[in-house]
């Protein structure tokens, strides 16, 4: 599948499950809303709800505010038709995964807007190029 043709159900995997992959699911699941199961997970836990990118989702009218981040481990669904991967540590834990469940993995290298420094104008920025950026892939990925 990987390429080629839509899932039907898919998971974004980032580091900690507050930015990319909130935003990620949040995009696909409002472009594919009929049509795209979406969920998101982290590698590690620890991680909360991040407030620079609920403003941004916020801009676009999608309101990720109540996203509880979680780790793949405690995700209670696992039959996903394809993970898409926005972290290399995520890469590499679902590689790890793919080897005993029956998914495709894809790796959209994303960058961490966490680590954008400046001003909050310069860090909000930082954010919507992710956010954009990952709005572009999806609508060329899953638009069949």
């Amino acid at each position: 599948m990987t390429g080629t043709g839509r899932p039907g159900a898919v998971l974004f995997v980032c580091r900690q499950n507050a930015v990319r992959s909130p935003m990620a699911a949040a995009l696909a699941h409002h472009l594919f809303p009929h049509s795209l199961y979406t969920r998101s997970a982290g590698v590690v836990g620890g991680g909360k709800p991040d407030p620079f990118a609920v403003a941004i989702m916020d801009e676009l009218g999608l309101d990720i505010s109540g996203h509880q981040p979680r780790t793949l481990e405690e995700l209670a669904d696992t039959s996903f038709d394809l993970v898409v991967t926005l972290a290399p540590e995520a890469h590499h834990r679902a590689l790890e995964m793919a080897r005993t469940e029956a998914f495709d993995v894809e790796y959209w290298p994303t960058p961490d807007p966490t680590v954008t420094g400046g001003s909050r104008s310069q860090i909000m920025d930082g954010y919507r190029s992710v956010r954009d950026g990952l709005a572009t892939r999806i609508k060329q990925r899953f638009s069949v």
